[in-house]
């Protein structure tokens, strides 16, 4: 790929045309608002100005509403061979290509699973994508031409290609994307109706659960609305824990109630389903990254050792959220007490050599191990294929 063409210079339009630019790539850049589209070109992403000639590949950066006409807008003026997209909803921006683009066997869908609580050209990132998920949903007439060029922007931006079907898509991220803005949203806006002092009290866990509500509202207006069947599929579900819930937690309000047993029981389900969802997540654990070394130390069970462990490596920046804690196989040979704890904490490389030396000079059992070399059966502290190739 020689040439592209991003329309939009937001955050993810000027993120791609920034990293691709990076990689020897001309870009030229436009937006609704010019100013944007110069913003962009200030900070490197490529050219604000229009192409003398088709370019390879075309990528649309608008609200998903927006992507069928901009995409017929485009194909219409020949801008380019190829056109993809980066809208957050899929089966919609695809039927509009179907129905309204002169070429539809010309674009193949996209969504890079990548993002900022911040909007503009200025929150832009060139490595916004590495490492990133990044669908791709070609259509039943799209060419092997336009799915080759979505799959060479990917390796541009370093991201990872994941093909689906764009109604899997959709409703997969109907669960993990905009169901959780929802949610952020309302857990917010409660906020505004508490005590006075409340914002004083605001703990990390608050700022974890609301953290993506500050989005711009217009945008995940369109994208709701865009997802709008799936989402409320999603709703509904959470809607009928939430009718078990509220009467479980009035059974436990009641003092001395019949109903409490049936309440608690109710609660420590939904708590414990919460818990195995959250184990389907790769890397849950915040800061932890595939292949991260594992620094292994042995505890003995003993009151306040485990404790004093995780204050000694709290001391060097590791959470106990990227903690897991093994029960000791007495079979075992490796010097560990039968009667103590394998404890493993998962640390970026830089981390890990410090971390090591550290808790060896205070008299811990350490060791560094890679990810395969633990064994399985760890409790943690705090509790789609990917191919290149099309679906069938």
């Amino acid at each position: 790929m020689r040439t592209m063409a991003v329309i939009g210079t937001g955050l993810i339009g000027t993120s791609v045309a920034l990293a691709v630019s990076r990689r020897g790539v001309t870009v030229f850049l436009s937006d609704h608002d010019p100013a944007a589209a110069r913003t962009a070109a200030a900070l490197g992403a490529g050219l604000a100005s229009a192409p003398a000639a088709p370019v390879d590949l075309a990528v649309i950066a608008v609200p998903p509403s927006q992507v069928g006409a901009v995409l017929a807008e485009a194909q219409q003026r020949g801008l380019a061979d190829s056109y993809t997209d980066v809208a957050s909803v899929k089966a919609e921006p695809e039927r509009a290509a179907l129905s309204r683009a002169p070429d539809p066997h010309r674009y193949v869908g996209g969504h890079p699973l990548a993002g900022r609580e911040r909007s503009g050209p200025l929150a832009a990132r060139a490595d916004l994508f590495r490492g990133r998920n990044w669908v791709l949903t070609p259509s039943r007439l799209a060419s092997d031409v336009a799915f080759d060029r979505a799959l060479e922007l990917v390796a541009l931006c370093e991201a990872v290609p994941v093909v689906m079907r764009s109604q899997d898509h959709d409703a997969a991220v109907a669960v993990t994307s905009h169901v959780p803005h929802l949610m952020a949203s309302l857990m917010a806006a409660r906020l505004r109706e508490g005590p006075a002092d409340l914002p004083s009290l605001a703990g990390q866990g608050l700022r974890d659960a609301t953290r993506i509500a500050g989005g711009d509202s217009r945008l995940w207006g369109d994208i709701l609305q865009a997802n709008a069947p799936a989402i409320a599929g999603v709703l509904r579900d959470l809607h009928t824990d939430l009718s078990r819930l509220v009467p479980a937690l009035d059974a436990l309000a009641r003092p001395g109630g019949s109903e409490r047993d049936h309440g608690m029981r109710t609660l420590v389900d939904l708590l414990d389903r919460g818990i195995s969802g959250l184990a389907e997540i790769p890397d849950a654990r915040p800061g932890a990254s595939p292949g991260d070394p594992l620094v292994r130390v042995a505890v003995a069970d003993r009151p306040g050792e485990l404790a004093r462990l995780l204050a000694a490596v709290a001391e060097r920046g590791v959470a106990a959220d990227d903690v897991r804690v093994e029960d000791v196989d007495v079979s075992r040979a490796d010097g560990v007490d039968a009667s103590g704890f394998a404890v493993r904490f998962s640390v970026p490389p830089r981390t890990a050599d410090r971390l090591v030396a550290a808790l060896d000079a205070e008299g811990w059992d350490v060791v560094r191990e890679r990810e395969g070399d633990r064994s399985p059966g760890g409790t943690t502290l705090a509790g789609t294929a990917r191919s290149g190739r099309r679906p069938r």
